[in-house]
């Protein structure tokens, strides 16, 4: 992984696709109104096989309704139609018009009204590529991220305006490449991220452009679209809209269509399995499992309609992105801590916005913390490891055929249990692959062994009592610390012979080297820095709840028994 990590780190790719009208997603957008009503359709036709009775889909509306008006009343965001109220209002009254006076031609009438609803969610979750606006942000994101680089690294204003360095300076793309863009040619990538922060989405997008791929389709976060700057350069890549906030089958069967279809025709896309930012700071444990079960149903499909030699593979591809900086980890782990233990969906909200996130880009590409993306191997939609010309194979490195695994009686079937199976078991390869090609950086290390050390010293208290002592009961004698720090960086080592994780190459090196590096980096541009060593030369916090945020990025590797 070094000598990749070394030749990936700033070469430049040559676009695997020359012309924009040769995208998949340029071909879904010229056709955009004709697909979004194929998908209105499908979802339809969707909802009546799993609500079949007239019985059935009046209560599933008379939910929808309730759910939906209880949404707006208590969670609205800035993005939302402002003609919400009256749409929803509107349906209310037809429905309570229709269930009052009992028709022989009520069935129509609701299934219309169904029809209604998923055509408004349809338009409302479709992306709107545009390549004159695609090329526009592609280029600004480029320039100004470039030109901000460049006056840190210069330390003279003038340097804004030098072409010295590149984003590929700033970030580190390691890992499989090379399958990536090749396979990229010949089948559909599903590009599955770990999910940090609101500026995962336009960051990934610029990893896309700077691997030489097509663009992608996004199923990006519609918070993300509160945020001024972040709706316009979502809109302009083509991003598809995810609502968390809804809940209702009608929604969620449009929603699971829509990303279905793209998938059939080829479109390659990306979205972050596990639903919404981590609130712990941990990687990804468990997954989402609606969209991520689209690439099944896709696959099947494919199978099942497309004659043999226009079948494409699809390829899903674990990405991690490393920071060591989350603008917004005071709220994520504030809203991780209430909610600790209770199983209840928590409303994402925007607490940043557009000019506090330029603030934050603008601090990120004029300060020295940089930030890694590894691409992990590539494979099919069962979890199976695909070789360089996209064949899957087993455990063993054998050949199998991914087709055979959607058979039954010597043809291809729809068999929702098996596929809800094999839903579960990709993801939790996913899950494996996030850890097996996490790139542990100095700041995740200090900031672990920091936390351990401070629980192992009060061995009585819980996470809640831990968190609540006063910062002066937090010291930690230097030598002890760096003591442990070079013991779990022999682990992490361990680790990475083994294949079960990655780091950077500045964990290498003289320890004390690392541990500056980790404390000068931990959550830099915080206020309140988690992590620090005082003028006694002794370790402390200033927060300990952001400290707990960056341990958490070493949990699941079973570091904490070594300290």
């Amino acid at each position: 992984m070094e000598v990749l990590e070394k030749k990936n780190k700033n070469k430049k790719y040559k676009p695997i696709l020359e012309g924009i009208p040769d995208w998949p997603v340029y071909q879904l957008s010229k056709n955009r109104k004709e697909f979004i009503e194929e998908v209105a359709q499908k979802s339809f036709e969707r909802i009546k096989e799993i609500r079949p009775t007239s019985k059935q889909m009046v209560d599933e509306l008379e939910a929808t309704i309730y759910r939906e008006q209880q949404r707006m009343k208590r969670n609205r965001w800035r993005v939302d139609p402002p003609d919400e109220g009256k749409f929803w209002a509107s349906i209310k009254e037809e429905l309570i018009d229709l269930t009052s006076k009992p028709e022989e031609d009520n069935q129509l009438k609701i299934e219309a009204l169904l029809n209604k609803i998923v055509n408004r969610y349809a338009n409302e979750i479709a992306g709107n590529f545009k390549p004159s606006s695609y090329r526009f942000a592609r280029e600004v994101i480029t320039f100004w991220f470039g030109r901000l680089l460049n006056a840190s690294r210069v330390k003279k204003f003038g340097g804004i305006f030098r072409n010295q360095y590149t984003l590929r300076d700033k970030i580190q793309i390691v890992g499989k490449v090379k399958q990536l863009r090749n396979l990229a040619l010949k089948g559909t990538i599903v590009m599955v991220p770990t999910h940090f922060s609101n500026l995962d989405s336009i960051l990934i997008g610029w990893v896309i452009h700077a691997l030489g791929l097509p663009a992608f389709i996004y199923g990006a976060g519609l918070n993300l679209f509160n945020i001024k700057i972040f709706a316009y350069f979502m809109n302009s890549l083509g991003a598809y809209k995810v609502d968390r906030r809804k809940k209702n089958i009608p929604y969620l069967e449009t929603l699971k269509c829509y990303s279905n279809l793209a998938l059939q025709r080829g479109a390659h896309s990306l979205f972050f399995p596990g639903g919404t930012r981590s609130r712990s700071g941990m990687i990804e444990k468990t997954l989402k499992l609606g969209l991520l079960s689209t690439a099944i149903e896709a696959q099947r499909n494919i199978y099942l309609n497309v004659p043999d030699p226009e079948q494409r593979k699809i390829f899903v591809v674990p990405v991690t992105l490393n920071y060591h900086f989350v603008l917004e980890a005071p709220e994520l782990i504030d809203d991780y801590l209430s909610s600790k233990g209770q199983d209840r969906y928590l409303p994402e909200q925007d607490k940043h916005g557009s000019l506090s996130m330029l603030k934050f880009l603008f601090k990120f590409f004029t300060k020295g913390s940089n930030i890694s993306v590894s691409i992990g191997r590539c494979m099919d939609v069962l979890g199976n490891y695909v070789d360089d010309e996209g064949n899957s194979l087993d455990t063993n490195d054998r050949l199998i055929n991914t087709k055979d695994y959607f058979m039954a009686g010597g043809h291809v079937t729809i068999d929702t249990q098996r596929e809800n199976e094999y839903t579960r078991m990709l993801s939790q390869r996913i899950v494996e692959e996030y850890h097996r090609i996490n790139r542990i950086f100095a700041s995740h290390l200090v900031a672990f062994v920091a936390f351990e050390m401070w629980q192992k010293m009060h061995p009585k208290l819980d996470l809640f009592g831990l968190l609540r002592l006063p910062e002066e009961e937090l010291t930690l004698d230097y030598e002890e610390f760096r003591k442990t720090c070079k013991n779990i960086r022999k682990r992490i080592y361990h680790l990475k012979e083994e294949g079960k994780a990655n780091h950077a190459t500045h964990l290498k090196g003289k320890i004390d080297e690392v541990i500056k590096h980790g404390l000068v980096n931990v959550g830099i541009f915080h206020l309140k820095r988690p992590l620090l060593r005082n003028k006694s030369g002794q370790i402390i916090t200033q927060d300990l709840n952001l400290l707990y945020y960056y341990h958490n990025r070493l949990v699941g590797y079973d570091l904490e028994k070594f300290i």
